[in-house]
């Protein structure tokens, strides 16, 4: 491939370049790019035949006008038998999570990091506040949905985020936890359940809460189908909620905001339901091998996953983007470094769960990119370590300060009071890890609230369950490296709102970080919606 390939991903802020980018600067020829380890995929379905089917009505497909959304919903809910006034389509479900945030996002959201990109970054985009929820390192990255609930009742968050399976980590959360999560919430204006991969997982028989999503009038669980049915490119997915939160989505879409090729896969599936099954099953059984093969790599972490991806930490010393240039450029693989990610680092990569054969070939070029000899192994020698940066000198800053544990003076607002139906977090110990920078002044608040008191180090949750395989080689320790320069505080306001009142956008909690301070911006001026129908409440911050 040409040299200037890698340059793409520099000029890609949110993701990866498309295969599509790829292929025009490569100058391959069509099908001939790289195996994709990049975009998370299902690689068994459609089957051939299918693919054929859909090659023989090519040209109705591009030349005729779909059949309205509402026609190919009720197919659709036909097949998942859900109710079609629970129901609303979109064209992909980035589409659906801009609705939810023009329509159903009034001032604050809370989401876990790192996830997926869009849910931080659509809400700031209208000038909302992001409220972020940094999931440990030494945990696993498990979400913790007690300690989770605390945060946002000290944030005075209106809107809640959590992802199941997570992306990028795959971590999952078992349905009696996360039911019982939406009970506590019930005094929120928002919950959304992000179940895009959720097809993939095997932990539960029934892992989705799709059905008491409808009973609940804040809880909306939204759903992918080009992951699932391994069309990325035909963008649709669809959003479950009780008829009047759905109703307002489903309000606002345009027509024809599916396409034909939407229609007609989705009217293909009744007679593919087997095919689908068996696809979705390959995937689970291809996750374990792939996983015990990577666990091989010395140095590699490999952490559990329910997703159709496995995450992974590179060893000491291996900085991401130079791997994933590298594996392009002299492998010919492509994969998704996530230095880019909210609460990660390129120390990260997130690896599509794909065929053996594949597979095998991931493998040795990692090999020969981590360890061989011929232009100089990524990882270097003893004492020789690199740092790495997430390239959002805040979140670093963040997570140096907390020891990985999380944003100070949040936990210690609700100390003792949990959250309602919730089990207590553990109570707090002493960490174990690397000391502490100094710590970072903060902005003071109006003498009438007092300031909350210090929060010790929880215990350092397990670490990552390690999958069959070699015992990986130590490595040693990297050189401490200095910690960023720490982002200004914001200039103190007036007063500072209860602890558990709305917090207004822009200001962040005693302690904390607005999404907008990550980014880098002041976060106290909105972002216009330009070119958004003006309905109600749409492009207001607040």
């Amino acid at each position: 491939m040409s040299g200037n390939v890698t340059s793409l991903f520099r000029s890609t802020a949110a993701h990866s370049p498309s295969m599509a980018a790829l292929a025009r600067e490569s100058g391959e020829a069509a099908g001939a790019g790289p195996v994709d380890f990049c975009i998370p995929c299902n690689p068994y379905f459609p089957t051939p035949a299918m693919f054929d089917e859909l090659a023989g009505r090519l040209r109705d497909i591009v030349t005729y006008y779909p059949s309205s959304a509402d026609t190919i919903t009720a197919e659709l809910c036909s097949l998942l038998q859900l109710p079609p006034q629970c129901v609303a389509m979109g064209n992909g479900s980035t589409e659906l999570i801009t609705w939810i945030d023009h329509l159903l996002v009034r001032e604050s959201l809370a989401v876990p990091v790192p996830t997926f990109g869009r849910w931080t970054d659509q809400p700031m985009e209208t000038g909302k506040r992001v409220d972020m929820f940094p999931l440990q390192e030494a945990g696993g990255f498990a979400l913790n949905l007690a300690r989770y609930a605390e945060f946002v009742r000290a944030r005075g968050t209106r809107a809640v985020v959590v992802c199941n399976p997570n992306n990028p980590d795959g971590g999952y959360l078992h349905k009696q936890a996360l039911v019982q999560f939406m009970d506590a919430m019930a005094d929120r204006d928002l919950v959304v359940i992000d179940e895009s991969f959720l097809e993939f997982a095997d932990a539960e028989a029934e892992p989705s809460v799709v059905q008491e999503a409808m009973l609940r009038p804040n809880v909306v669980v939204l759903r992918s189908l080009g992951k699932n049915f391994g069309l990325h490119g035909v963008r649709f997915g669809y959003l479950v909620a009780n008829p009047a939160l759905a109703g307002r989505v489903r309000a606002m879409l345009p027509k024809w905001n599916l396409n034909s090729f939407a229609e007609h896969v989705v009217f293909m599936l009744r007679d593919h339901g087997p095919e689908y099954a068996r696809s979705l099953h390959q995937v689970r059984r291809d996750r374990l091998e792939m996983a015990a093969q990577l666990s091989a790599l010395p140095g590699l972490t490999v952490y559990p996953s329910q997703g159709n991806f496995l995450f992974v930490r590179l060893p000491v010393g291996a900085e991401g983007t130079a791997v994933r240039d590298r594996m392009l450029t002299e492998h010919r693989v492509l994969v998704r470094e996530c230095g880019n990610k909210i609460g990660s680092s390129s120390r990260f990569l997130r690896l599509v769960v794909r065929p053996q054969a594949d597979v095998r070939r991931l493998v040795s070029g990692l090999e020969q990119v981590l360890y061989g000899a011929g232009r100089g192994a990524a990882v270097p020698g003893p004492a020789t370590g690199t740092g790495y940066s997430s390239g959002t000198a805040a979140v670093d800053r963040l997570m140096h300060e907390t020891n990985g544990s999380g944003m100070r003076a949040i936990t210690a607002q609700t100390a003792g009071a949990g959250a309602p139906g919730l089990a207590a977090a553990p109570a707090p110990g002493t960490g174990t890890g690397m000391p502490l920078p100094a710590a970072v002044p903060v902005a003071p608040a109006a003498a009438a609230v007092p300031g909350p008191p210090p929060v010790p180090q929880p215990v350092p949750g397990p670490q990552p369950v390690p999958y069959p395989g070699p015992v990986p080689v130590p490595h040693p320790a990297p050189v401490p490296q200095p910690v960023p320069a720490p982002v200004p505080a914001p200039a103190p306001a007036a007063a500072y709102p209860p602890p558990f009142g709305p917090t207004p956008p822009g200001v962040p909690a005693r302690g904390g970080l607005t999404a907008a301070q990550v980014r880098g911006t002041n976060g106290l001026e909105s972002v216009p919606a330009t070119g958004w129908p003006n309905a109600a409440g749409m492009g207001q911050a607040g």
